[in-house]
């Protein structure tokens, strides 16, 4: 796959600020275009396609897999936007639980070419970020696009080369973001990862694919953190062991991603969005208000009812069926998407 014509100067002509009215996730598909401009569909498909193939497979690694700069290019097309939409619906669910905690500083580990780092900057105003990750060409690409942001915080943000699971663990800070690299790493390096993260941050951010391997790599995490002392923000109402029998189901969620044209065509779609699947959980040490109850599934809307799937802090498992008779409740109901708390806030 080609890349971008530099010059020679080792940055790239697109690298000028986007402009700076633009909404995060707005400004971030501004810096994808400018950045994918001119490179073949069909070479980074070539490119996707083997990506695929490596964050696919079963057997952890222990080198980046993203070598290159094309590399990064493609992964850049094929990922960021997916991964920014699952890690802002996740910092989205720590809002809601702690509405008035505010993080001056954030690290973002094997945070690549920096897709959480845009989520967290589009959540809080100002956040200093370092990202830390073991390719330095994601690091390199990941700078440039922050650079032609701007936004300030992301301009801002320091980028580290790290190998992740056995660098030492981070300085302190108030957040810290691990998302989409669990499934890279061995078990060992798994539980290195998520112990520094609990012990260096006030608050913990873990995502992975929405997949029964994703899953359980989250349930891990999720013990390791209560473990640690932390206490489970989102998406659980609880820090009591999953309800869900493993093995039969498992907990997952769903961000809608917009595609634009060059994304349809390196992806091989024809729709302008896609559905990110993925598993979560958030972990703080401070007191925060998690949802009295979590909606689990795609509510069914029925003629006069809504069927909720959830998993509530005291009942476990339960379907709540909302009919008209419950009067706002039941127009708060048709409202409700997948992930949302349940009851709304103004309800419970």
């Amino acid at each position: 796959m080609g890349a971008p014509d530099c010059g020679g100067r080792g940055r790239c002509a697109y690298n000028s600020a986007v402009n700076p009215s633009l909404s995060t996730a707005e400004a971030l598909r501004a810096a994808l275009a400018a950045l994918l401009d001119g490179l073949p569909p069909t070479q980074a498909a070539q490119a996707v396609d083997r990506l695929i193939a490596s964050y696919r497979g079963t057997t952890p690694t222990d080198a980046p897999i993203l070598r290159d700069r094309s590399d990064v290019a493609a992964y850049a097309a094929y990922r960021m936007p997916a991964t920014f939409e699952a890690v802002r619906s996740c910092l989205a669910a720590l809002r809601e639980a702690a509405p008035d905690w505010v993080p001056a500083t954030h690290t973002d580990i094997g945070g690549g070419t920096g897709a959480a780092s845009w989520a967290v900057a589009g959540a809080w105003d100002g956040p200093r970020t370092t990202v830390l990750d073991w390719s330095q060409p994601a690091l390199a690409l990941g700078r440039e696009l922050a650079e032609a942001s701007g936004i300030p915080a992301l301009r801002a943000a320091t980028w580290e080369r790290a190998r992740i699971g056995t660098s030492p663990a981070p300085a302190p800070t108030d957040l810290v973001t691990v998302s989409y690299v669990l499934k890279e790493l061995t078990a060992g390096d798994r539980a290195a990862v998520v112990d520094a993260a609990a012990s260096a941050a006030q608050a913990v951010v873990i995502v992975e694919p929405g997949t029964p391997d994703g899953y359980d790599r989250v349930i891990e995490a999720r013990g390791r953190l209560i473990a640690a002392g932390l206490s489970v923000a989102a998406p659980c109402p609880h820090d009591e062991a999953c309800p869900i029998e493993r093995g039969t189901d498992w907990c997952h969620f769903s961000a809608r991603v917009s595609r634009s044209s060059l994304h349809r065509q390196v992806k091989g779609g024809s729709l302008s969005h896609e559905d990110e699947k993925f598993s979560y959980v958030v972990a703080t040490r401070f007191a925060t208000d998690p949802a009295t109850a979590r909606v689990i599934r795609k509510p069914q809307i029925r003629k006069g009812q809504v069927l909720l799937e959830l998993c509530t802090r005291d009942e476990g498992l339960k379907r709540a069926t909302v009919t008209k008779r419950h009067g706002t409740l039941y127009r708060a109901a048709r409202d409700t998407a997948w992930g949302d708390a349940w009851p709304p806030p103004e309800d419970e």
